[in-house]
């Protein structure tokens, strides 16, 4: 099994210098060159004219690569162009809300690549659903490119398509979330983000505590919007000690199992079957790829 590790996707304005230069330094699984949200409308092609130089800087470090593209006709096929380049890895896609818009960015990437002398299908993409009817297209959306890489739920906007502020628990976006999860997990497809907002950096005790709610419906990490979010992702994101631990024990005693002519034991008074010895495999495996990947970024 190949596990893509996104953990932590930090967001970078790319007209904020001195957070580009820092970016590949605060330890992110995923860092996105912002075109977008945090561009002013008067600033979008000057910030897009410092994209080349921010993916050289932002890039000298084994993180992963996006860029988070304008989705408005004016802006997309520029920032398109402009972003793909053989550093990068993703264009992350606000605003998604159909499969028709991915099919079309499909076509102008492949473009983008033949002529910029790239593989074909080398840049994927990661899609950012921000309204009910993004969501309620998920299935079809999920399944319109060989790109889509990774999903996550623009909350806020989300939230301001319902009209509703979040609680504390954030019980709003217990079913966003889950379909979310469940659709991408699917198709093969990383889900991620928290239950709660990104833009909690003041209290990081409720960033964690919205980063375990999701992590425990099966998100594989979230967007951050500050550096002292990043380690907190990467901690609440990789499987803990004990359960690595456990789950080799699982390991060794299933596989003395079959030894033995047997799919079935028992571990701490526990049963343990093909399903629990195949998930304490994956578990294994995934920290294993954190690992390398983290001295990778080291």
């Amino acid at each position: 099994m190949k596990f893509r590790i996104m953990r932590s996707v930090l967001m970078v304005p790319v007209n904020v210098r001195r957070f580009v230069e820092k970016a590949c330094l605060r330890g992110a699984d995923v860092i996105v060159l912002d075109l977008e949200d945090s561009i002013p409308a008067a600033q979008k092609v000057e910030g897009r004219s410092m994209l080349e130089n921010a993916i050289s800087v932002a890039g000298r470090g084994a993180a992963q690569l996006m860029v988070r593209v304008n989705n408005e006709a004016s802006l997309l096929e520029a920032d398109v162009e402009a972003a793909i380049c053989k550093r990068l890895d993703a264009l992350f896609i606000p605003k998604v809300e159909s499969a028709q818009q991915l099919v079309r960015l499909d076509h102008l990437t492949k473009e983008v690549e033949a002529e910029k002398g790239l593989e074909i299908g080398k840049i994927k993409f990661s899609i950012h659903i921000e309204s009910p009817l993004g969501l309620l297209r998920l299935d079809e959306i999920a399944q319109s490119s060989p790109r889509i890489e990774s999903m996550s739920i623009g909350v806020d906007d989300y939230c301001a398509a319902l009209g509703i502020n979040l609680t504390q628990d954030a019980s709003a976006l217990f079913f966003p979330m889950s379909q979310l999860v469940i659709t991408a997990k699917a198709f093969g497809i990383i889900p991620f983000g928290v239950l709660g907002s990104v833009a909690e950096f003041s209290d990081l005790h409720v960033f964690e505590a919205s980063a375990l709610r999701a992590r425990d419906l099966g998100s594989e990490g979230s967007i951050c919007v500050h550096p002292d979010q990043v380690a907190i992702l990467n901690r609440v994101f990789s499987p803990p000690e004990e359960s690595v631990s456990q789950a080799r024990k699982i390991v060794v005693a299933f596989e003395d199992a079959v030894q033995r002519g047997r799919a079935s034991t028992s571990l701490d008074g526990r049963a343990v079957d093909t399903p629990i010895y195949k998930h304490a495999l994956a578990t294994i495996e995934r920290v294993e790829a954190i690992t390398k990947f983290d001295q990778a970024k080291a």
